[in-house]
């Protein structure tokens, strides 16, 4: 049986996750970027069972100068790929804490996106995978790895972030 501190340290994962998630439902991008580490990375692989991401393809490795580049062309609808961009909802499930390391907990979560456009709803379920870095009562996203099924295929028009 799990005792209070990890149930509270649960929920309050679970909250951040969630906030996450909404934040990036909402375009909130700009407030979305605040929610990480400065030497955070944001990954999506292509090989779900690669673990060297710097050394392999991705369909994203960002790091905090990255980030900031992928929300400019998000938030200025210049980009192709942003004209006509639908509404998306996420959702997450069985989110489970790994390991907690002093200020570091690794975190793994079922995660799927959902986005309605001009040419009907379309379905991106994960595994997600994070390393939150403890700040007082909040978190910090130093690593967020997103393995979207199918990823080794095309995935045309990705007109949001995971």
């Amino acid at each position: 049986m799990p005792s209070q501190n990890e149930l509270q340290t649960l929920a309050d994962v679970s909250a951040f996750l969630s906030k996450e998630a909404d934040m990036l439902d909402h375009k909130e991008y700009e407030d979305w970027l605040s929610l990480w580490s400065s030497t955070g990375l944001y990954i999506v692989p292509v090989d779900h069972n690669q673990t060297d991401y710097k050394n392999s393809l991705n369909v994203a490795y960002d790091d905090a100068s990255m980030r900031k580049m992928r929300v400019s062309r998000l938030s200025s609808g210049e980009a192709v790929s942003t004209q006509g961009a639908g509404l998306t909802v996420r959702t997450l499930s069985r989110i489970r804490i790994l390991k907690e390391d002093n200020d570091l907990l690794s975190v793994r979560c079922a995660y799927c996106l959902y986005e309605n456009n001009k040419n009907g709803l379309r379905s991106f379920p994960a595994n997600v995978s994070f390393k939150l870095r403890r700040q007082g009562e909040a978190f910090e996203i130093e690593e967020k790895v997103v393995k979207v099924m199918k990823s080794d295929q095309y995935l045309t028009t990705v007109s949001y972030l995971f």
